[in-house]
């Protein structure tokens, strides 16, 4: 038998764990799933005779190492910045190793020594990123080989929920790391290029930048810009692509509402306050408005945002029970943003039996002959209301498919790497076109940037 080691039992690693169970006889696969607490791991092996749990303290070295010598390729299922360890650990050891996370700076320092390990270190194999990078590369290199030229390239990924449970005014629940949504664009302004020209949005500004996409059958979407787009220019090879733009889909009207909390400084993740294990949610709400004494929070809170009482946004506020004076933070020495995520995960937790959605849209505009063309291609996959989500799915099958491949060897290419060579996506796209995670494409003719974009 051939020993996988799957380090990490959260949500993603139930469709992952099947995956390889369901292969692990034809496979002579064994699996040892550990986590640092017993029981999700025992949950995820459900009795099967081919999988066990174990408890695994991923910071104790020794007892790492150890489980690492057993293991004939390993895949980390831990948040991304407790990669690392593992890494350097499968280094020494001569593992070969999978994760879902972006590469980080020091996973790439540990290239040349992976390569001269003649080892695959494959990252970036999950949803976004993982299924973008493979979708994205598959028709690149096919305007290439039929002699085209890429002169635009933006894509777009949302985690939402589906339309039949799409019940709030706000349109999002969380269905996946909430921290991740309460932060995310922070850290720098998002980089892009546009016909040529460079682009940057500050943070203050990025939810009020938003483009529109639709995708048939499920309506409207609005995209804001991630924080580097520039990078995957060398990575997907278009230096010279005249708009390069990497987005986060949300329903219209989101990201306005979201720009209320940035403003007010709520999403602040950069300093603790004070006594906020024992702060209501309206004395949160009420510690960034200015003091008065005669004018009540609700009252403040519309004057600081300029929002009048029938105002949409003012029933969005309200519809997250915000101005509470009974429920408590309870979280001691809170970030602003650690508040935030507390009394939203209170209205935007998906509840038992209710469904999630990943979304997928490239635009693709290329020269071929002196004709300029446009693809679209979308992808939409919906959760089935329990653990077979649609995050679980698009992040734990790709990684599965992959660990299986380098293990039987289909994955030649030694370093620390990301999906976009045609060994690694061509193969993992057709499977899972099996599992319901397929494309559609249409081709029209490019009409400009300008004119896609009106």
């Amino acid at each position: 038998m051939r020993h996988i080691l799957i380090i990490g039992a959260g949500k993603s690693t139930g469709v992952l764990v099947d995956y390889l169970l369901n292969k692990s006889e034809e496979e002579k696969l064994q699996l040892t799933i550990a986590d640092k607490e017993i029981a999700p791991a025992l949950r995820l092996c459900d009795g099967r005779p081919n999988a066990k749990a174990i408890t695994l303290d991923v910071f104790n070295k020794a007892d790492r190492v150890e489980q690492l010598k057993k293991a004939d390729i390993v895949i980390s299922m831990l948040p991304a910045r407790f990669h690392i360890e593992v890494a350097r650990d499968c280094v020494s050891l001569g593992k070969n190793l999978v994760t879902a996370s972006y590469v980080s700076p020091e996973m790439q320092e540990l290239d040349t020594q992976v390569k001269e390990k003649q080892l695959v270190f494959m990252n970036e194999i999950g949803v976004d990123p993982g299924v973008d990078h493979m979708s994205a590369m598959q028709i690149i290199d096919r305007i290439r080989e039929d002699g085209g030229k890429v002169i635009l390239f933006e894509s777009f990924t949302g985690g939402l929920v589906a339309p039949e449970n799409d019940d709030n005014l706000w349109n999002y629940k969380f269905t996946w790391n909430p921290r991740n949504v309460v932060t995310a664009g922070q850290g720098g302004a998002a980089k892009f290029i546009q016909e040529g020209k460079f682009k940057y949005i500050p943070y203050h500004r990025l939810f009020r930048r938003t483009e529109f996409l639709d995708v048939e059958g499920y309506g409207r979407f609005e995209a804001l810009a991630n924080r580097d787009s520039l990078k995957y220019m060398e990575v997907y090879g278009l230096e010279n692509v005249l708009t390069l733009y990497r987005g986060t889909m949300r329903r219209v009207g989101f990201s306005k509402a979201w720009n209320m909390f940035v403003q007010l400084g709520m999403t602040d993740d950069t300093y603790q306050m004070d006594d906020s294990e024992h702060m209501s949610y309206r004395e949160f709400v009420n510690s960034f408005l200015p003091y008065s004494p005669t004018d009540s929070v609700e009252l403040k809170m519309r004057l600081e945002l300029r929002i009048d009482q029938d105002d949409i946004m003012w029933n969005k506020l309200l519809e997250l029970d915000l101005f509470n004076d009974e429920k408590k933070i309870g979280i001691k020495n809170a970030t602003p943003a650690q508040a935030l995520q507390k009394i939203l995960e209170d209205k935007w937790t998906l509840e038992p039996g209710e469904k999630d959605m990943i979304v997928m849209y490239h635009k693709f505009g290329y020269d071929v002959n002196g004709e300029k063309k446009q693809i679209d291609s979308t992808m939409v996959c919906l959760g089935d209301g329990d653990k077979q989500t649609a995050m679980a799915k698009t992040v734990g099958l790709p990684v599965g498919m992959a660990a299986l491949r380098i293990l039987n060897g289909e994955i030649k290419t030694y370093g620390v790497q990301i999906p976009i060579m045609k060994e690694v996506y061509q193969p993992i796209l057709e499977e899972l076109e099996t599992y319901g995670i397929r494309f559609r494409e249409s081709e029209t003719k490019y009409l400009g940037y300008n004119a896609l974009h009106r």
